[in-house]
């Protein structure tokens, strides 16, 4: 599943081989989170034959995150990661098939409970690792998931080049969620990347 970069010589200054790996896997299931939201997204929303393969695809997400924290906080805390990202999927797509029924109630309802299960993604991560601050993850989560809003109500609307720029603005949010997450791996562990 997961690659080891062959760095230039000159990255070795900079990063340590174990931390320019991290990052890289990191990156790649984030890449693969957007990837597969937005094919979900787009499936629902023209009623594909494909939707349902789509979605399992993006459901194995969560447990490639757990593969990767397994290593850093073991295996019960990374099985409770991978319930509340596992429930963020699946709210996403209660959403994105509430908003496809035109259903303003359910889809009101749904959003509520994306909402608390971001924040309980935040408290969360703030309680296994002190440098992922609750009210900073809180923060970026709701930014991502408003971005994620706004994509599902442009593709539903046929508006596709607003739905493109909004895809952009994700990637560059979510990569930076990435970057967030991996300063606060090494700081938590500086000495698992000392090579």
């Amino acid at each position: 599943m997961f690659f080891k970069s062959k760095l230039p010589k000159s990255f070795s200054r900079t990063f340590s081989r174990s931390q320019i790996n991290l990052i890289d896997n990191l990156r790649l299931l984030r890449e693969q989170h957007d990837v597969w939201i937005r094919s979900t997204i787009t499936s629902i929303a023209f009623e594909l034959p494909d939707t349902d393969l789509v979605i399992q695809r993006l459901l194995r997400i969560p447990k490639d995150f757990e593969q990767i924290f397994e290593t850093y906080y073991g295996r019960t805390i990374t099985a409770k990661f991978n319930d509340l990202f596992k429930e963020h999927l699946d709210i996403t797509i209660q959403l994105a098939k509430a908003a496809k029924a035109n259903n303003n109630d359910e889809f009101a309802e749904v959003e509520q409970r994306w909402y608390q299960n971001a924040d309980e993604i935040a408290a969360f991560l703030a309680g296994i690792n002190y440098f992922w601050p609750s009210k900073e993850w809180r923060k970026m989560l709701h930014e991502h998931l408003g971005l994620v809003k706004a994509e599902i109500v442009n593709i539903l609307a046929g508006n596709y080049e607003d739905g493109i720029v909004i895809y952009d603005k994700i990637e560059k949010q979510t990569l930076g969620m990435v970057d967030e997450m991996v300063k606060g791996l090494f700081k938590q562990f500086p000495n698992r990347f000392v090579k």
